[in-house]
């Protein structure tokens, strides 16, 4: 069995296309699991009314992706677990796909990574994450046409949680106090830190491109300002949780004076900027 985990905070406009891909589905052996962050706009009562078959999950207020989605997978079951933001679709044999890819896995495979596309689907959101020598992350090739160039099964650093697949085995094995997902990070960024930890235990993630879905983005309307923010602290808090001492002093190196420079900039364009240092430094 799988287990689908989804998160929602006023995500009406999105739930139903999300829930319905996914019980349209050939493949029925699953379980959904939704954790909502106190939306205020009807989510919950539509997610109630419209599909009774969900575990819904409601919190009081707003804890963040990460509490959310630790939260799922310690209320699932299955094997295999599919996390999906709520502005996610699917295509109709995703599921099944998915199931036959994980038959004949090597065991230190962890996490698999499904074909992200835009909702035109003509342009890719993603095929997996990279993280390059300067600990900078992105998604592989967000905003290219799917010209055919991602076709191949291929190794990659880890996978973008919007449509990520992880193995119970290894999230139970480099599971912190902090949660599956770190729960500091709030949300952004925790994805790049869970597959580096999965990849400092000797776990391996891939890129498979035969289940296939669509994702809007920002569905929650973020603040520009606040995305900012996290991905900057959040990027130190894995890099300090996770390089070496001399990957550390490389990348000191390497960056001493962009890193500078950059925070300098942000602590005078970003109102939340102020409080990073500290909260870093913790």
């Amino acid at each position: 069995m799988l287990s689908i985990i989804i998160l929602t905070f006023n995500s009406i406009k999105y739930i139903k296309p999300c829930l319905d891909s996914l019980f349209y589905q050939d493949y029925k052996d699953f379980e959904a699991i939704i954790v909502d962050n106190s939306s205020k706009d009807g989510t919950v009562a539509l997610v109630k009314r419209d599909y009774p078959e969900v575990n819904l999950i409601e919190n009081p207020k707003n804890f963040g992706a990460c509490r959310a989605r630790n939260q799922a997978i310690e209320a699932s079951c299955g094997e295999w677990i599919l996390s999906l933001d709520c502005d996610v679709t699917l295509e109709k044999t995703f599921l099944q796909k998915v199931s036959e890819v994980i038959k004949d896995l090597p065991p230190e495979i962890g996490i698999l990574q499904p074909k992200i596309l835009k909702p035109d689907g003509k342009r890719v959101y993603s095929c997996g994450i990279h993280l390059s020598r300067l600990r900078r992350f992105y998604d592989l090739g967000k905003g290219e046409r799917d010209n055919g160039q991602f076709k191949d099964t291929k190794r990659i650093f880890g996978a973008c949680s919007a449509a990520a697949i992880y193995n119970r085995k290894m999230l139970q094995e480099i599971r912190e106090n902090t949660g599956y997902f770190d729960e500091r990070f709030f949300f952004l960024v925790e994805d790049v830190d869970l597959a580096w930890r999965a990849q400092r235990r000797g776990w391996k993630a891939i890129f498979c491109p035969q289940p296939v879905c669509y994702h809007t983005g920002n569905s929650s309307n973020t603040d520009r300002q606040l995305r900012q923010y996290l991905c900057f602290r959040n990027r130190y808090f894995m890099i300090k949780k996770n390089e070496c001492l001399i990957g550390k002093l490389k990348l000191f190196i390497l960056s001493f004076w962009y890193e500078v420079f950059r925070l300098f900039y942000l602590v005078f364009t970003n109102r939340y900027m102020s409080r990073s240092l500290k909260e870093i430094m913790k």
